[in-house]
Order: structure tokens, then C-alpha cells, then sequence
């Protein structure tokens, strides 16, 4: 019995080592010839192995990310699009993924940012030319061919692959364009008599949007109550525009004498849209813009689900205020 039982799970581990040869050496035809995967830069490497088990490029996603936390490649993948033209084996997949060198890199702007922010990230790729390092915004934007001088909330969230060597010149005008290219086809479709005088005022009501909103599904309501306020000339009094005024200023958390302090962007002492975007906003939120709720909500506030609240009348906010945040506190 010991020698059948020792025969059987020879046989089975042979059989088992032939598979795993079969998975990892032998290369697989590719379905499209070139062939191309992205990997951006909060993509793990499980998720881009069901990519390629679904294309049918490799045999079997558990063991190329087995194989990858053996080899330290789950850690070592950079960002950008990976092309292959020919029948490639999963072992030569993962060392073409651990050498780290893309046939295009790639840099994420993430919707909710700053130009600020973004500039940040653009200028520590190391695979771009950067000829706009000390350029003012001003400057960014002739260069670009932009009509607008500000740079807030023009560039589209997204995840933008470029050949290394080119510039970061020629990706803040590809993001700027396909912002450009969003923003006309959601003005050109938004519902009919918002008190919007322009897609840059609908670019900038989608910013504050982005800024308010935890849940996706609030985006419309939130929307609906910033166009009811400004229907009726009431201040819109949204703290993440008054965050962005203050600048450098802002150090975690806003006081009463914050929300006093006259600046641009303070939308409790000013009424109206503030003069530009605060933010890199989602198509979704450009979306909530240009169609928001019909309600009459004029007020909402943060539940404990981080949900908003959202309420008609003055004493229906006092109320869930003291539900969700009076009594929060306590």
C-alpha cells in the first residue's frame, strides 16, 4: 500500500510539475498582435493578471501572481502600457513587468486634486522632459493654446500614457483638450435653464461638487441645492471653496473667524459661483452639473454613513444638524 500510495503521489506531483511547466514556460498566442496591457499606478498585480487571464494571454492568474510575490515583482511594476508582439510565455510576461520599463509610462490625475497638486506629480516623473519647470501658470496656459489664464480644474482626471522623453508640456495639453472635450459635449446636453452663463461657471459648480461629495450617489443632490441657492441669490456657503481661499493659510480645520475673512472664493461673504474651479472635477460631477435633482433642497450635511442629509427648510437642517453633528460630538 505504501509503495501504490508513494507511486500515486509521485505521479500526481509529475503531473502537477508538467502543468505548472505547461502554464508558466509555454508561450500563448496572443489574441490581438501588437498586444497591450495598462498599469496604472493603484492597479495591483492581481487585478492586471485577470486582465490578461480574460484576454487569454496567460493560463492562470493564481499562479502568475504566486509566481510574482516569489520573484518580488508584485512590488516592482511600474505604471504605464506594456506591449507585446508575439506569443509570449507567463515567465517572460512577469520579467518583461519586473524590469520596470514600460513601452509607455504613465501618470494618473486624480479627479479632486489641485492644479497644484498635479503639477506636483507631472514634475516628479522622471521620464518626461520638463521644459516648464519655473514657467509660471500663466504661461502654461499660452502654451498650451488655453484661452483661459487660470489653470484650476482645466486638466481632466485621468490616467494619461506617454513615450518617455516626450514632454510634460505635451501632456498638460492633452489633459487640458480632453477636459475641453468633455466640458462642450456635457454643456452642449445640460438641462435647459440652469443659471449657468457659461461651461466655465458649469466647470466650476462640477468642482465644488467633487469637493462636497463622499458618496457618488449624492452628486445630483448636491448639485440640485448649489443651483436652488443660486436661483434665489442665496450664498452657497460650501467650506471647500472657503479651504481654497485661505491657501497655505488652511491647517486642518476652519474657525468662525475663517468664514468672516472676505476673500474670492469665500462663498459666505460672497454671493454667487466662486471666480474659478477649486478642483480637477470628475466627469460624474461635470454630469451632476449639467443635470442636476429636481428638489428644493436648499441645505444638507454630513450623516453618520457619510451620506448627506438633505433638507428644505432651515429648521429641517438644524434639526439633522443636531442629529448628526451636535450629538456626534458628544
Amino acid at each position: 500500500m505504501k509503495k501504490i500510495l508513494a507511486r500515486t503521489v509521485a505521479a500526481l506531483l509529475a503531473a502537477l510539475l508538467i502543468w505548472l511547466a505547461w502554464v508558466v514556460v509555454v508561450p500563448v498566442p496572443l489574441p490581438t498582435t501588437p498586444y497591450s496591457v495598462a498599469v496604472g499606478p493603484s492597479r495591483t498585480l492581481s487585478q492586471v493578471a485577470r486582465t490578461l487571464e480574460s484576454d487569454g494571454v496567460i493560463r492562470n492568474r493564481w499562479v502568475m501572481v504566486g509566481l510574482s510575490r516569489i520573484m518580488g515583482t508584485d512590488r516592482q511594476v511600474k505604471a504605464g502600457l506594456y506591449e507585446f508582439s508575439g506569443p509570449v510565455a507567463m515567465w517572460g510576461l512577469l520579467k518583461r513587468l519586473a524590469e520596470g520599463s514600460p513601452d509607455q509610462a504613465g501618470l494618473t490625475a486624480i479627479e479632486g486634486w489641485t492644479f497644484r497638486q498635479f503639477r506636483q506629480v507631472v514634475d516628479r516623473q522622471k521620464d518626461l522632459v520638463h521644459v516648464t519647470r519655473g514657467w509660471s501658470e500663466e504661461r502654461i496656459m499660452m502654451e498650451i493654446g488655453a484661452t483661459e489664464t487660470r489653470a484650476e480644474g482645466l486638466f481632466f482626471p485621468s490616467t494619461y500614457y506617454y513615450v518617455p522623453g516626450s514632454t510634460d508640456l505635451e501632456l498638460y495639453q492633452r489633459a487640458y483638450r480632453t477636459m475641453q472635450q468633455h466640458l462642450q459635449s456635457v454643456w452642449e446636453g445640460r438641462r435647459a435653464e440652469l443659471p449657468y452663463h457659461s461651461a466655465y461657471e458649469l466647470l466650476t459648480m462640477a468642482s465644488l461638487i467633487e469637493k462636497e461629495t463622499a458618496h457618488p450617489e449624492d452628486r445630483t443632490m448636491v448639485a440640485s441645492v448649489f443651483v436652488n441657492r443660486l436661483r434665489i441669490g442665496m450664498r452657497l456657503q460650501t467650506d471647500p471653496a472657503v479651504i481654497y481661499g485661505m491657501g497655505a493659510n488652511y491647517r486642518g480645520n476652519i474657525s468662525k473667524a475663517d468664514l468672516r475673512r472676505d476673500t474670492p472664493y469665500n462663498t459666505y461673504t460672497r454671493a454667487g459661483l466662486p471666480p474659478t474651479p477649486i478642483a480637477l472635477p470628475s466627469r460624474a460631477s461635470l454630469d451632476a452639473a449639467a443635470h442636476p435633482a429636481e428638489s428644493r433642497a436648499l441645505y444638507f450635511v454630513a450623516s453618520r454613513e457619510g451620506r448627506s442629509q438633505f433638507s428644505e427648510t432651515l429648521d429641517e437642517h438644524n434639526a439633522a444638524v443636531r442629529e448628526f453633528i451636535t450629538k456626534k460630538g458628544r
